[in-house]
């Protein structure tokens, strides 16, 4: 028996194919069996019965269960064992047979008596991180969340390294969300932390960028040379560029990258360059700015639908995609991105084409930052509204009656 002074000696355990014991099928066989059927484990269940959770397992084959009690022998032939039931002899009998037949045993009921500890343990990307304190889950549970949260978000790195993906130059295109750093998703934030070189949209959480190492490369996108290309052209070229030179390279997008943010074109001359391309999705400002501002885009009783439309031409430009008067027979919401300039238009198209002029509108501005400003309009009063309150991009426009659904704007 080991001497309860003596640390554990940690190890990684290799079941698949190999049998696995677990005796009782109540909550903690729950928790730790989906872990044992993706290491592929050969698992056997003893248990008169089981969670439905547990049952479900059974069902689909991903373990054997036998209804019954324990009885000696049933860790013949076992590399592991999970002894997890409600009846501490029952427990003790089985934990003896596994000292007997050298069993590796987790007990549920009594860590001192068991010959093996399961950590805390969590996965990032390929990593699994695994922490015991002893006799103190809460604690082991505290320290494996804030490892795997720093791995996920990129503050926790191994200075010096650089993950690269096999395979030769990649570039991530990432969606940074409305412009409020914390809304950025985890795995965006993560190849933030490991990029070399960062090619960043005005429009990005410029936040994070005073978070990364002196030595990342920080490249505004709107102040590329790009002579005689046009300026997506030169952003491509840039990209590519820096790739092939074996930079780990992030394309830092505001929003969504194919949410009018051209991701597909840039994924595109990647592509032709023999790039691969990992693209992070976004949280779109079309549903998210709106939310920030209090208005929900979608309402029971109130819209079933909410579409979102690009604004940077007016309805009137022969090179609009857009047609206007469908959208003005729409009963649900509006979102107009990228339409500042041209919303009195906008507007006077919309009521044109039959959308009342009393719908109501609401202008929100730098939305989720903390320059966030809300403007509120009918369709006859927006144009003159965003001039004489000197509304400036960017900012989401929203039309429609979920303007109305909250009495007052979220704070």
């Amino acid at each position: 028996m080991a001497h309860p002074a003596h640390p554990a000696y940690p190890v990684g355990l290799r079941l698949a194919g190999r049998r696995v014991v677990v005796i009782g099928g109540g909550q903690v066989a729950q928790r730790r069996l989906p872990a044992l059927v993706a290491a592929g484990a050969d698992i056997l269940l003893v248990s008169p019965s089981a969670t439905p959770s547990v049952d479900a397992m059974a069902e689909t084959g991903e373990i054997r269960w036998e209804r019954r009690r324990y009885r000696e022998g049933d860790l013949a032939g076992a590399w592991y064992a999970l002894i997890a039931t409600q009846h501490r002899e029952v427990n003790e009998q089985a934990s003896a047979e596994a000292e007997r037949e050298r069993v590796w045993c987790v007990r549920a009921d009594d860590a001192s008596a068991a010959t093996a500890w399961t950590p805390a343990t969590g996965r990032v990307e390929g990593v699994t991180v695994a922490v015991l304190t002893g006799n103190d889950p809460r604690r082991s549970a505290a320290v494996r969340d804030a490892v795997v949260e720093g791995l996920r978000d990129g503050t926790l790195a191994a200075p010096g390294h650089r993950r690269r993906a096999e395979g030769g130059p990649r570039v991530a295109l990432v969606g940074g969300g409305p412009g409020d750093p914390d809304l950025i998703t985890v795995r965006g934030r993560r190849l933030l932390a490991e990029a070399d070189v960062v090619i960043a949209d005005r429009l990005g959480p410029r936040d994070l960028l005073d978070e990364l190492p002196p030595h990342v490369e920080v490249i505004d996108a709107a102040k590329i040379p790009y002579g005689r290309y046009m300026a997506q052209e030169a952003i491509n070229n840039a990209l590519v560029e820096h790739a092939k030179a074996g930079k780990a390279v992030v394309r830092l997008k505001g929003g969504d990258p194919y949410v009018f943010g051209r991701g597909m074109e840039e994924l595109q001359a990647l592509a032709e360059a023999g790039i691969a391309c990992t693209v992070v999705p976004g949280i779109s400002s079309s549903v998210s700015v709106p939310a920030a501002a209090g208005i929900p885009v979608t309402h029971r009783g109130v819209a079933h639908e909410f579409t979102v439309v690009s604004g940077h031409v007016g309805p009137d430009d022969p090179r609009s995609l857009v047609d206007w008067a469908a959208l003005a027979r729409l009963t649900g919401t509006l979102v107009v991105l990228m339409g500042v300039d041209k919303i009195g238009l906008i507007a006077e198209a919309l009521v044109r084409h039959g959308r009342p002029a009393d719908t109501p509108v609401a202008v929100v501005q730098e939305g989720t930052t903390a320059n966030q400003r809300r403007v509120d309009a009918t369709l006859a009063t927006v144009g003159e509204r965003v001039r004489t309150e000197d509304v400036r991009p960017p900012a989401v426009i929203v039309i429609g009656e979920v303007v109305r659904v909250a009495a007052a704007p979220a704070t």
